[in-house]
């Protein structure tokens, strides 16, 4: 199957195959991977810290960079996805139901080009 055919639901199978051949989902408690996703996301934000704009626009004309930036933002997905399957939580409904509660609280017309930080 290409890439850009897997499904939330084929990803979250295939990591649960992978745990699962490791015998690794003993270790898989939702705050140990809660945990991880926060590593994980540090390792990325690490990709970031002290770099202005314009380095980071740089950098991603990088090959190695953006392999780098590839493989943290896939461990974040990764252990996302996993917390999801160990909690019973359907991603898809999860931020299709978080998106309806933006649109509401956020309508367009009135914070069309609008940070919600500015505003308070």
């Amino acid at each position: 199957m290409a890439p850009e055919d897997w499904s939330i639901n084929d990803l979250m199978v295939d990591i649960r195959q992978f745990m699962e051949d490791r015998d690794w989902s003993v270790f898989h408690r939702p705050t140990a991977l809660a945990i991880s996703t926060a590593i994980e996301m540090g390792e990325l934000l690490e990709l970031f810290q002290w770099r202005s704009d314009a380095e980071i626009e740089t950098s991603l004309q990088s090959e190695k960079y953006l392999q780098a930036l590839s493989d943290e933002i896939a461990d974040v997905l990764i252990y996302i996805l996993r917390l999801a399957d160990v909690t019973g939580i359907n991603p898809t409904n999860a931020i299709l139901n978080k998106m309806k509660k933006n649109r509401t609280k956020y309508p367009a017309k009135e914070w069309r080009g609008r940070a919600p930080n500015k505003i308070m």
